[in-house]
């Protein structure tokens, strides 16, 4: 069984991050050109927890699948996401759920076999291939908690005013 503890540490520090964000009084924080924004980012991540959770599921009844980011990096299909979710807070409430499911379908519902399964991974970043390789689906979910989340608590914590992103990472 995988610990998902660091899983659960990794969300808990994103949703705060996206919390300090939204009530920095700054309803809409400029990003970076060519960076999204917060809801930008909420939604990526919202997507990219739907796929893996998609992974999960297929494994555990059986199934082939594979794993594909570039749906979650799609500006039409994040813009209809954080519509659909009802913005801000509903993309947070959104993770947080999605945070608990993986948590507990990564961790103690699956066995090592199911998570020792190769899934066939394509993921892309600013359109450059990292990963093009079965991988075993444990490293899909956490992965998760080691890159994924943390990069994008320091994409949010990057949207605060000068000084207070690292103010509120302490």
């Amino acid at each position: 069984m995988t610990d998902t503890t660091p899983l659960r540490d990794a969300y808990r520090a994103l949703l705060d991050a996206a919390a300090t964000v939204a009530e920095s009084g700054d309803t809409s924080p400029v990003p970076p050109t060519g960076e999204w924004n917060a809801d930008q980012i909420l939604a990526h991540v919202a997507i990219v927890n739907a796929v893996t959770i998609a992974a999960v599921s297929c494994v555990a009844s059986g199934a082939n699948t594979t794993y594909d980011n570039r749906v979650a990096l799609d500006t039409w299909t994040i813009e209809r996401v954080i519509a659909l979710a009802g913005g801000n807070a509903g993309l947070r409430d959104r993770i947080r759920l999605q945070g608990d499911a993986l948590c507990a379908l990564g961790g103690p519902m699956l066995s090592e076999a199911e998570l020792d399964t190769l899934v066939p991974t394509l993921l892309l970043s600013n359109d450059m291939v990292l990963v093009d390789q079965p991988v075993p689906l444990r490293d899909l979910v956490m992965g998760l908690a080691d890159v994924e989340l943390p990069g994008h608590t320091e994409q949010l914590l990057a949207l605060l005013p000068e000084g207070a992103g690292a103010e509120a990472a302490k």
